[in-house]
């Protein structure tokens, strides 16, 4: 029986559609016998990553996990922020060895904080505000959802190496908006020190300076030891935009990079018949250091004082090394011995910087930055996952700025 053309036609389609149909179950069961690979883990709603060490140590004590607990709101002053960007400081390198143990943690008792680990370092940040205490106002000019910056006191057992981080309203304030992230977490931990060391310690700017952000200053004469650094690049360009006459020491191949931050004369302290010379502008209001010479290289300085202030202290190696009463006891008999020879020889006295988290400074610096007087210098950036590296560059030393790291959303293992 012969087919017509019409029949052919349509037999060919039925039989092309047969088979479709065969290829595409014969697909489906292949598919459904090969596993597919597994979906990556979520992680749960109240948990985040960040990097504890559970020992002092060195770096390779620095763990990461990412089913940390979330930070919780205990006080009605605080506010929960996730961390965009944060820092890795010399004072991170020296507690991850222990340094001030003693001390801070009588300190975290008193807050509430009583188990000493696991410890998350870090002390300061920029991110974005998500979560405010039921005492923080209302009409609070932050806003959930807008950037920050902040700082996370040394006494805190979780610190901003983290997704997130928990701190007193009085330790934020809306990020600078002509910062990027890695700009504006690098200026509140060092510039509040430099602050409190020449306006709290050294009462530059008198009561007004100490207890506002009106800063001051104006046609004193102050020298910074150390000026390439962290702190110590901020101190010169806050003290060349309140008018004060600014001198500084530097190794050489930091000396141009010095100047431009503002300072009216730079010398390599490498460099012996350089250093003649700044016995020519004494006396100086204040001689800052922020080298690491310590106290009892005041009464070694070839020239005149009112006040040496020093950011290197023994008060929390002694308290550790000798405990509460003896260490503090060494910590008088240090700083009266220091005085003592630094005004007999130098006619100044010594003190000792600290940093201290005022909002007050806070706003300070915010000014300086917004009127473009103040620009925070970066050494180095690091990705979270590589933090331990941020440390290890800390601890090689000669650091142009500040050791930054930036946050992602998403870190693997732990």
């Amino acid at each position: 029986m012969l087919l017509t053309g019409h029949q052919l036609k349509l037999a060919a389609t039925r039989l092309t559609a047969q088979l479709s149909r065969s290829f595409a179950a014969a697909a489906e069961a292949q598919q459904a016998a090969t596993p597919s690979p597994p979906s990556p883990p979520k992680r749960a709603p109240n948990k985040m990553g960040g990097w504890q060490f559970h020992s002092y140590g060195d770096s390779d004590e620095l763990q990461y996990c990412d089913k940390l607990r979330l930070p919780q709101i205990r006080n009605s002053d605080e506010c929960l922020v996730r961390v965009r960007a944060t820092t890795v400081n010399p004072i991170d390198v020296a507690m991850l060895r222990g340094y001030g143990a003693t001390l801070l943690n009588i300190m975290r008792c008193k807050s509430g904080d009583s188990i000493e680990f696991p410890l998350t370092l870090g002390r300061e940040f920029v991110g974005e505000l998500v979560q405010k205490g039921m005492g923080v106002n209302g009409s609070d000019q932050l806003q959930l959802g807008c950037r920050v910056w902040g700082v996370v006191p040394i006494s805190s057992t979780a610190g901003a190496h983290a997704e997130y981080v928990v701190v007193s309203r009085s330790c934020l304030a809306a990020a600078p908006k002509n910062l990027d992230d890695k700009e504006a977490a690098s200026v509140l931990y060092a510039g509040l020190t430099a602050w409190s060391g020449l306006y709290i310690s050294g009462f530059l700017g008198g009561p007004c300076g100490a207890t506002t952000a009106a800063g001051g200053g104006a046609n004193k004469r102050v020298l910074v030891m150390g000026g390439s650094g962290g702190v110590g690049s901020l101190a010169i360009q806050m003290l060349s935009a309140q008018g004060v006459q600014v001198l500084a020491t530097c190794s050489e191949n930091a000396v141009d990079m010095v100047r431009c931050l503002g300072a009216d004369c730079v010398v390599d302290y490498t460099n012996p018949a350089q250093l003649e010379q700044l016995a020519k502008y004494a006396p100086y209001d204040i001689v800052l250091d922020c080298a690491g010479q310590g106290s009892q290289h005041a009464a070694e300085l070839n020239f005149d004082f009112r006040q040496y202030i020093t950011f290197s202290s023994p008060l929390l190696a002694n308290i550790d090394k000798q405990g509460i009463c003896l260490g503090a006891l060494q910590n008088v008999s240090e700083l009266l011995q220091s005085n003592v020879k630094a005004v007999t020889q130098r006619g100044g006295l010594v003190k000792w910087g600290y940093f201290y988290p005022a909002a007050h400074g806070i706003e300070f610096l915010q000014r300086l930055v917004e009127r473009r007087k103040l620009m925070p210098l970066i050494d180095s950036s690091f990705d979270f996952a590589e933090l331990p590296k941020a440390f290890e560059r800390i601890k090689q030393g000669h650091l142009r700025g500040k050791v930054v790291v930036q946050l992602k959303d998403s870190i693997t293992g732990c």
